[in-house]
């Protein structure tokens, strides 16, 4: 080291090992760490412990196995066995462990077993934030996003190519039998077992045949609901030919064609995840489409849902029936226009709930002219529901509640996805991976209860 005239301090790393601090020093009384044990101690978890056998060995306490899930997915870490180091290396996560070291295998058995119990737990979030005075129900913003399944791409059929192969393996089968006649005259081909050979191409026709079933049954699913948007259309053209007395622009609505389509995809890993659309580029991917319904003032997330259709719009219904009847009932919802349909409004207001969603494409940037424009006459009591729709979100009122989605649920997802880094599912299964975007959101809720209650 070259000399020099000032002095620095300095390190002596043999000795700074044989530090001796306690853990109370390093987390501050305000930690995340320690809220979180503090909010579990307040939890009815005797859901859990009864699932508990009454004899066997000694387990680890749900309190701790939640401890370190809740406090990993608020902070980033979703992998049972990067929780498992964590509780050696990361001082909350020892904290939270109290100096014990469950496996990784503990963890994800623990998380995979109590879903159910997991998605109680989220209302007793709630419900703690209520009786705190931060949460008080009122408008809700609620958006969707596209989350990776735990499937490999690679896996994948595409009904096209499943009709092919399919007919390909019954060749192969009646040519295998053909063998199997000729076994008696020894002259098949040396090394070659006739019944290994067909007991492998049925199995693979057996599960092409699920696999036809499925998307089959998918197909369905999506002829109708694009029959109802297709009719819900004509009847709107119809209505604004009768009003203006003249034909429409525009080209008349297609009807749909049923049945499924050449690039309808079915995985074997996770069957139930679909192919959809990737927001980061312009492929496809195994997802599934979680949902998310956020309170506009507080920012905690009140409903969740999760499922693997590709489009937002039957979405709307099922999440907002999810916010916990103990929260009361919302007093309106903003969304986008992925969820616009004239059955969605019809809906919402029949649950009580002022529906606000948007009817067309929101300009990137709005001009001042448009900005500060007055709100047109209301419409005619007979106009279409689009008309009504976007005539509500012109008014003040319309316009001061949809504009808070895009700072309400948005960034929500934004920080889940950009800063806590969850962008893959660890659970496989439509009813697993929903059960772990409940933890993600109940995660979420946590983080932000957190900050309201610190204030």
């Amino acid at each position: 080291m070259p000399s020099m005239a000032r002095n620095f301090k300095t390190v002596d790393y043999n000795q700074s090992l044989k530090q001796t601090v306690t853990i109370e020093e390093c987390l501050l009384p305000g930690h995340l760490a320690r809220f979180i044990v503090a909010i579990i101690a307040m939890l009815d978890l005797s859901a859990i412990y009864v699932r508990y056998a009454p004899r066997g060995g000694e387990p680890y306490a749900p309190e701790i196995l939640l401890g370190l899930l809740f406090y990993g997915y608020a902070t980033g870490v979703f992998s049972s066995r990067k929780i498992e180091k964590a509780t050696y290396e990361s001082i909350p996560f020892r904290f939270i462990a109290g100096g014990l070291h469950p496996d990784h295998d503990t963890v994800a058995n623990f998380r995979k077993t109590f879903l159910p119990e997991i998605a109680e737990l989220f209302v007793q979030v709630l419900l703690v934030a209520k009786e705190a005075g931060v949460l008080k129900l009122g408008n809700i913003s609620l958006d969707g996003s596209k989350l990776h399944a735990d499937a490999s791409k690679s896996k994948a059929i595409s009904y096209k190519r499943l009709l092919r192969l399919e007919k390909q393996l019954r060749a192969e089968v009646e040519e295998v039998l053909a063998l199997s006649e000729r076994a008696d005259q020894g002259s098949l081909p040396e090394g070659l077992n006739v019944g290994e050979e067909l007991v492998f191409r049925q199995e693979r026709l057996a599960n092409l045949a699920q696999a036809k079933a499925v998307l089959e049954l998918r197909a369905e699913e999506r002829y109708q609901a694009e029959k109802a948007e297709y009719e819900a259309k004509a009847r709107e053209r119809e209505e604004k030919a009768r009003r203006k007395g003249r034909k429409p622009r525009g080209r008349k609505p297609k009807p749909p064609k049923p049945g499924p389509r050449d690039k309808d995809q079915y995985n074997f890993t996770d069957p139930e995840s679909r192919i959809m659309k990737n927001s980061n580029n312009a492929g496809f991917d195994q997802h599934y489409n979680a949902q998310v319904a956020t309170d506009q003032d507080s920012l905690l997330i009140v409903a969740n849902g999760l499922s693997n259709h590709p489009v937002d719009t039957a979405e709307a219904i099922p999440t907002l029936s999810a916010v916990p009847a103990e929260l009361g009932r919302p007093k309106a919802a903003a969304m986008d226009r992925s969820y616009y349909s004239p059955n969605n409004i019809q809906a919402l207001e029949t649950l009580g709930i002022d529906p606000y969603i948007a009817t067309g494409r929101e300009p990137r940037r709005r001009s001042w002219r448009s900005f500060f424009a007055e709100t047109p006459a209301p419409p005619p009591d007979d106009a279409s529901p689009i008309v009504k729709m976007a005539y509500k979100l012109r008014t003040e009122v319309g316009q001061a509640i949809y504009r808070l989605r895009k700072c309400t649920v948005e960034p929500v997802i934004g920080i889940i996805k950009e800063v806590l880094g969850f962008r893959q599912f660890s659970l496989r299964g439509l009813a697993a991976a929903a059960g772990e975007w409940c933890l993600v959101c109940l995660a979420w809720n946590l983080k932000r209860l957190h900050v309201l209650m610190s204030n």
